[in-house]
């Protein structure tokens, strides 16, 4: 059995808004991830299921190796249909914002969200979220927000209509958001989770090879540059640093997607306690992602220098101006940041 984490105030009022609506348009965060994604999908399976009309809309494309679950093709992808998105967001009268806590994590789609007159509720499990809802599910203690999902959908006593489409978008988006349960993933609830998913009818091997091994020719040629060529060690820092510029990626041929896990490759070197990737877009926008073991806390540090956040071992971050210049201030702070919390790694 599951401990009762979610309040019983929160669920009876969602329960409430959910009986009440007719629309529901479930939206998360800027460049989804796998956890984004799956959370998203299964609450859209599970209204579908009770007979609700629902939409799920991201705010830019998302990953390739997620394309293949169930009810992605139905995904409205708000910088390639901005009307129509619009439109969606509009008329619905009941939002879900899953996945993200602060509003400029979805970027465009944040006036559509605060000019809705919809009521709201968020689902997500990173830490200090903003007061923009009506009700606000947030437990940054759970590995993922997928795995809320399942909590939500159970404690509302409505385990029934968890279908196996709605199972398999929990499993990835938990699946993903562990690092395939190597990392946040100590809880036994999550195993009980999984459990109860494979008896809907799931098959997390065949999710796992979906997902891990099917990469492209392009990105597997990428990595190995990413890991031989742009690989930089701090040996005194505990720390790697991998980049790769707009030029570089093209030459690789880069999707969407593709630099997904390069910065957890360094973690497996032997005294490295910190990983930073730094990706160039374009734009002048640079894209940075941070992991971490043990106690190190990522998210501090993207928060603090590079306009981020996250999870105590996973976070992200952003920066305006050029790949060179983003690098010099990691070079930078490094030193400070460390030398501060040395002792934690």
């Amino acid at each position: 059995m599951l401990n009762k984490i979610i309040s019983e105030a929160n669920i009876q009022k969602a329960k409430k808004l959910i009986n009440k609506c007719d629309k529901i348009v479930i939206v998360t965060h800027v460049s989804p991830d796998g956890d984004a994604v799956g959370s998203s999908l299964a609450l859209y399976h599970f209204f579908i299921e009770i007979g609700k009309w629902a939409n799920v809309v991201v705010p830019n494309d998302y990953p390739g190796f997620l394309k293949w679950m169930p009810g992605a093709k139905n995904i409205i992808i708000g910088n390639w249909k901005e009307s129509l998105t619009a439109e969606i967001i509009d008329s619905a009268d009941l939002l879900f914002c899953v996945d993200f806590n602060t509003l400029n994590r979805i970027e465009q789609l944040e006036s559509l969200v605060v000019q809705s007159k919809a009521k709201k509720v968020m689902i997500d499990h990173h830490p200090c979220p903003e007061n923009f809802c009506d009700v606000t599910i947030s437990h940054p203690e759970i590995s993922s927000t997928s795995e809320l999902i399942f909590r939500f959908i159970c404690r509302m006593g409505m385990f029934e209509y968890l279908n196996k489409r709605c199972a398999e978008s929990i499993f990835t988006g938990m699946m993903t958001d562990t690092g395939a349960f190597t990392y946040n993933s100590n809880s036994p609830a999550i195993y009980y989770i999984i459990s109860e998913l494979i008896n809907k009818g799931i098959n997390k091997d065949a999710i796992y090879s979906k997902v891990y091994n099917n990469n492209t020719e392009n990105r597997t040629r990428l990595q190995g540059y990413a890991i031989n060529e742009k690989m930089k060690i701090f040996k005194e820092y505990k720390t790697s640093l991998i980049t790769l510029s707009q030029e570089e990626l093209k030459r690789y041929q880069w999707k969407k997607g593709d630099t997904e896990g390069f910065a957890n490759i360094p973690l497996t070197i032997e005294n490295i306690g910190f990983s930073a990737f730094i990706r160039e877009d374009d734009n002048d926008d640079i894209r940075l992602s941070f992991r971490s073991k043990n106690k190190f806390p990522a998210n501090e540090f993207a928060s603090t220098f590079f306009n981020g956040g996250g999870h105590l071992n996973a976070a992200g971050g952003e920066f305006k101006g050029k790949l060179e210049d983003a690098v010099a201030l990691f070079e930078e702070v490094l030193p400070k940041f460390i030398q501060q919390y040395s002792e934690l790694i």
